[in-house]
């Protein structure tokens, strides 16, 4: 089941985080995660399954520019490679084909995980060495919002 995230869930998706440090995150990336829970949340979602969050993610939006982007996407190490990321990537881009104002979807991931962005369509557009932390290079991804 995927719902919108509220503030009682943000220690389980720090969890998650946590559990995906050093594979996919950076220690240092949990304050950002944090901040983003408590101040720059737009639309975020979580993953339930038998009542525990397994996941989450969210979009922001820069409405001037007519983009939404893709934030803090975190799945459970045990809930990987069984298709949970890829439903709640679509359930995103479904919830954003309502949003007539976005042209474009952005994600800025890592090295480490851009190829599931590739499956999903997006582009791969830059990439900056370090920019997360040591050895998190950005990978810049585009979507056209159709």
């Amino acid at each position: 089941m995927i719902r919108e995230y509220a503030p009682k869930d943000k220690s389980k998706v720090v969890e998650l985080l946590r559990l995906n440090i050093p594979k996919f995150f950076d220690a240092s990336e949990q304050k950002d995660l944090e901040h983003y829970l408590d101040n720059e949340i737009e639309d975020y979602f979580v993953v339930e399954e038998n009542a525990e969050i397994i996941g989450a993610g969210g979009i922001n939006y820069e409405p001037k520019e007519n983009v939404a982007i893709i934030s803090w996407d975190i799945i459970d190490p045990n809930s990987q490679r069984k298709g949970i990321g890829g439903k709640l990537m679509q359930h995103r881009i479904d919830w954003l084909k309502d949003h007539q104002h976005v042209d474009s979807v952005f994600v800025r991931t890592s090295q480490f995980t851009y190829q599931f962005y590739e499956k999903m369509g997006f582009k791969l557009e830059k990439v900056e060495k370090d920019y997360w932390a040591q050895g998190f290079d950005l990978y810049q991804m585009k979507l056209t919002n159709k």
